[in-house]
């Protein structure tokens, strides 16, 4: 069963920054926007510890969300959220709203499974490197997935899963590979770590070579 976040809003009329912080101080909400679509942005404000607390799960920042306003429900994704410099407080929220019918830009997790048990890894001392951990897809809202899976387990040494390798369900296009091959980044890779039995035999190997190619100096001819 699909998981499914409801957020409780409440009418906000009262703007500026000064309403604000009397809005996180006083009533313990934060204030927040939804706009998007045929419809005028609506300026709200929602409880900021269960915000927080929603927040915790990772699927709730590539989930379809709900906002709940004067007994009314709209469909929307997470689209900002804003942060205290320096104190463990939410400060502002944008919420999106979505339709069945339209396309939405969002960002995904990823999850790298089979990592430890991949044989490259657990027998011959492979190190995985990620270099993303999300990745911006583009789909239908009843599309959109929780996550991607990155799979692990016949990866080779050296070898560097890109976006376009990327098993993606029905649907869903990765937004970077439409602007081009020059977009394809990488995702992970598998290498050994410098300083292993096979560079320096490999370090090695190269010393050696450099050594036959060296050109002999040239001596006297025996009388």
């Amino acid at each position: 069963m699909a998981q499914e976040f409801i957020i409780e809003a409440f009418s906000r009329d009262v703007k500026g920054r000064g309403a604000s912080r009397r809005l996180r101080r006083e009533e313990r909400k934060i204030p927040a926007i939804v706009y998007g679509g045929q419809k005028d942005a609506v300026s709200i404000s929602i409880w900021h510890n269960e915000l927080k607390k929603a927040l915790e799960n990772e699927a709730f920042y590539s989930h379809i969300l709900t906002v709940e306003l004067d007994g009314k429900k709209e469909s929307v994704i997470l689209k900002d959220l804003q942060r205290h410099p320096y104190k463990p407080l939410l400060t502002h929220a944008d919420f999106l709203r979505v339709d069945k019918d339209h396309e939405i830009h969002v960002n995904v997790p990823l999850h790298f499974i089979n990592e430890a048990t991949a044989p490259t890894v657990k027998l011959h001392g492979g190190v995985p490197t990620h270099q993303m951990n999300e990745v911006e897809v583009i789909c239908l809202p009843q599309n959109l997935p929780e996550y991607i899976e990155v799979d692990m387990q016949d990866i080779e040494m050296d070898q560097v899963i890109h976006l376009s390798d990327l098993q993606l369900p029905k649907g869903v296009r990765v937004a970077a590979l439409i602007q081009g091959e020059d977009h394809d980044l990488p995702v992970v890779s598998v290498h050994l770590p410098r300083g292993t039995k096979a560079d320096e035999a490999e370090d090695a190997e190269e010393e050696e070579g450099e050594e036959e190619v060296k050109p002999k100096e040239k001596g006297k001819d025996k009388e």
